[in-house]
């Protein structure tokens, strides 16, 4: 096992949690409006669902993903969290003000947020399975199955470090804001996850309506 392997998987967790999505779009949210922990939050409860997700595909579980009817249901609800959060942000974006914003809603709420938007996330299932899927095939091939867990926990460390980031690069973007900015921010923020919510609806509909457009 070697420093420059191990770096690697590293870099693959990074990389894993990098992409703009609705987490991500959710961390940045929450840390400009209620700082560094908040954000944080709502990583933790990203990270938990990926750590559900890394323990699925180790222990085999993915044929019940394959399921027609669980992968209709997981873009449905998906579907509906996403949309929900979007509204909700934009609604109470018109009554934001910078001596209110720090009137803060609580951690706890952060973190369902995150993991919400981990768990339900039909992108992020079919990510795990075929990333993660893929590093854990290759990695029992040329090294064996001792090695998977400390492989699998330098992703899990790289992912940690990214929300870290995000976090902290949220929180210092907080000494720029004024209440218009507060305001576009929210609602940019909120069309972001419409946007994912309406595209996760679009394909559960589509899904489940398949067996009728034939």
């Amino acid at each position: 096992m070697s420093g420059h392997i191990l770096f690697s998987y590293f870099i693959l967790g990074i990389t894993l949690a990098a992409p703009i999505g609705p987490v991500n779009s959710a961390r940045i949210d929450k840390g400009i409006k209620n700082g560094f922990w908040h954000a944080w939050s709502v990583g933790v409860g990203s990270m938990l669902a990926d750590g559900l997700f890394m323990l699925f595909v180790y222990l085999g579980f993915v044929h019940f993903i394959e399921i027609p009817v669980v992968q209709i249901f997981l873009w449905l609800f998906g579907g509906f969290v996403l949309i929900y959060s979007g509204v909700e942000g934009m609604v109470k974006a018109g009554a934001l003000s910078l001596s209110g914003y720090r009137q803060k809603e609580s951690l706890a709420k952060s973190f369902g947020i995150g993991f919400l938007m981990s768990i339900t996330s039909p992108l992020s299932i079919l990510f795990w399975i075929g990333i993660y899927g893929s590093v854990l095939a290759k990695t029992a091939t040329t090294t064996g199955t001792t090695d998977l867990l400390i492989y699998s926990s330098m992703i899990f460390l790289g992912l940690t470090c990214w929300d870290v980031f995000v976090a902290m690069l949220a929180t210092s973007f907080r000494r720029f804001l004024n209440e218009r900015s507060l305001k576009t921010i929210s609602i940019v923020s909120g069309l972001s996850l419409l946007g994912f919510g309406g595209y996760f609806g679009y394909q559960g509909l589509m899904a489940l309506l398949a067996p009728f457009l034939k």
